[in-house]
């Protein structure tokens, strides 16, 4: 197959033991070629791999780090049968992933002695994420040493979010010597759908509100006016919000002192306890954080795992109606992510639960909900005042649109 000479920038999302990564083609945002190398370091280690012009081949690799995992990426883009590039000169840049910049990096940068430090010293806010997106970039940076190299933060999004949405009650010096505020997440995911909301209803994003309500294993909605996120239900780190796949969400502070003093629990149990232990995994009780699995075992009359759904559903449909009030009206609902795009169930009962949602002018179409969202999707009623969209996300086209502007 014929293999593309045009620029394209590659897109490394480097984790504690995977890289994913997606090669875009820089002019019309094709892409070339994705997949993902897993369980880097450990038995049975494979890469998956797709591109534009074959189906998807899994292998089995030999890869000990993360930096063997980019130099395997780059032996297969450039493989002389299923390759989709001459050669590595056809990258001309590399958008990284990086989930937290802090306050002192609210947009894409460059990536410099100073920016890695920056990255470096916000690990202790997010220890599962940035340590392994420095080291995916200083693998890269081993490898293309003239390409230029780019991070993307989740947290960029929303540093738009005035003071009131962003400050706790706590004493003022615990944010200004300490940093404890509130910073939000998935924000490159909420970017990109608000963004292709805006170009969908064909309007300019500036004119208008909207709700991003980006539902998987990692849950949060975030409130944007006029393009810009108001405020989003993460918060200091991705515990806070709705309940999740294995977090617990928003709880009151004092059951962690409860915990500490009448349950003599270690601190590190009782992280490990609201962030890995709870959420569907710990309220269903069927050995799953799957919301597949927990609906599964709702619809065979398990009531617990009804009230992992219900709690679920509820806490989504709160964070709609409290963000219509902070909007002062809204102009699109949208569900993305795993859960977002691909359960109809729980978009109906989002929608539609209790007394529904119908006073905000918010109206579920139920056949229409029932769709495969292969693309955008409306699945309000004719009568909602409300646009309600099914957007897939596309994390890695941000990314590549961030980076190629920036350079």
């Amino acid at each position: 197959m014929p293999k593309q000479n045009n620029s394209a920038v590659l897109v490394i999302n480097s984790g504690s033991s995977s890289v994913k990564f997606t090669l875009l083609k820089i002019m019309d945002e094709k892409i070339l070629a994705k997949g993902i190398v897993e369980r880097i370091g450990l038995e049975r280690t494979k890469i998956t791999y797709t591109s534009w012009h074959e189906k998807k081949r899994i292998q089995s690799v030999s890869v000990a780090s993360v930096r063997d995992a980019v130099s395997m990426i780059i032996e297969y883009l450039v493989h002389e049968k299923f390759g989709v590039i001459e050669n590595i000169g056809a990258v001309s840049a590399i958008g990284h992933r990086v989930v937290h910049g802090g306050e002192k990096i609210c947009k894409p940068v460059i990536i410099d002695p100073n920016v890695k430090n920056i990255i470096q010293e916000y690990s202790r806010l997010a220890p599962l994420h940035n340590p392994h997106n420095l080291e995916g970039i200083e693998a890269c940076e081993s490898i293309f040493s003239d390409i230029p190299q780019v991070a993307v933060f989740d947290t960029a999004f929303h540093s738009t979010l005035p003071e009131h949405a962003y400050l706790y009650g706590l004493p003022y010096a615990m944010y200004k010597d300490h940093g404890i505020r509130r910073y939000g997440f998935h924000g490159t995911s909420h970017q990109f759908v608000a963004r292709e909301t805006a170009a969908y209803i064909g309007r300019p994003i500036g004119e208008l509100k909207m709700i991003t309500c980006h539902l998987g294993n990692g849950s949060s909605i975030t409130a944007v006016k006029n393009g810009r996120s108001i405020d989003t239900s993460m918060g200091f780190t991705p515990l806070e919000g709705t309940v999740m796949g294995t977090r617990c969400g928003s709880i009151d502070p004092a059951i962690v002192v409860h915990m500490l003093t009448h349950l003599n629990m270690r601190p590190e149990e009782i992280d490990h306890l609201l962030n890995r232990k709870s959420g569907f995994l710990g309220v269903a009780g069927i050995n799953s954080s799957d919301a597949r699995d927990v609906l599964n075992a709702m619809k065979n009359d398990n009531t617990q795992a009804a009230a992992a759904i219900q709690m679920y559903a509820y806490q989504v449909r709160k964070y709609i109606g409290a963000y219509t009030a902070a909007l002062n009206g809204v102009d699109a609902i949208v569900f993305t992510a795993g859960v977002g795009e691909n359960s109809p169930e729980i978009r109906a009962m989002v929608c539609s639960g209790d007394d529904g949602l119908d006073n905000l002018g918010i109206v579920l179409d139920p056949e229409r909900n029932m769709a495969a969202p292969f693309t955008t999707l409306e699945i309000q009623s004719d009568k909602s005042r409300v646009k309600i969209l099914v957007i897939p996300t596309d994390e890695a086209q941000e990314i590549a649109r961030q980076t190629h502007a920036l350079i």
